[in-house]
């Protein structure tokens, strides 16, 4: 089965510098459940009694680890939190431009805009795509290999030039993918739907 895929550049005030710095496929959309608590409850010197991965790290990322061999990066820490800090404000602005509501969705039946978190490298391990080091400014050949293995996939309306010279135009076709698979029902929900409704939920499917 083809799915349909159009990648479009846009161009307006809510692409701000802000949105640059943040790469758009790799946009996490929670904190682990654990780190606001541990936090409000913290002085300085003292000692935080949570260990350091549920800090940093949500259940998804253990999810997608444990199932894709994929170890997503920790949005507790380093810049990933402020990548997930404009992708929010990212994400909430354009609800406003288009005077609308954007949610999360969190199956594949949705009535109007809505917004899922996904993981490429997670997609492409569980289509069985090889992709190490593709993001390398050297790696034109490992990206032409993976567009090869995509266009099995997916109808690409765009130029396969510019997804072999940009690793981030390539993530979004990956990214198109994985909302094709959540849309179809082929993407693994949520093994906790509470924890995951406060932390957040990558959306992959698993190997075949």
């Amino acid at each position: 089965m083809f799915v349909s895929v159009t990648v479009l550049a846009l161009s307006s005030s809510i692409w701000s510098h802000r949105a640059h710095q943040a790469n758009p496929p790799s946009w996490p959309l929670g904190w682990p459940a654990v780190l606001g608590p541990a936090l409000l409850a913290h002085t300085a010197g003292g000692r935080i009694p949570a260990e350091a991965n549920s800090l940093f790290r949500r259940r998804t990322d253990a999810y997608i680890k444990q199932n894709l061999g994929r170890q997503s990066l920790d949005v507790g820490a380093d810049r990933i939190a402020r990548t997930a800090h404009s992708a929010l404000r990212l994400l909430n602005d354009l609800a406003d431009r288009l005077s609308t509501q954007i949610p999360l969705a969190w199956g594949p039946r949705i009535d109007g805009p809505a917004a899922i978190e996904v993981y490429p490298a997670a997609t492409l391990a569980a289509h069985g795509i090889p992709a190490r080091a593709y993001k390398d400014a050297d790696a034109e050949p490992v990206r032409r290999a993976i567009v090869q293995r995509l266009e099995q996939l997916v109808r690409l309306r765009c130029a396969s030039g510019i997804l072999l010279r940009n690793a981030d135009a390539l993530d979004s076709v990956v990214c198109a993918l994985a909302g094709a698979d959540f849309l179809r029902g082929e993407a693994q929900p949520p093994d906790d739907p509470t924890l995951a409704a406060k932390e957040g939920w990558i959306w992959s499917r698993l190997r075949s």
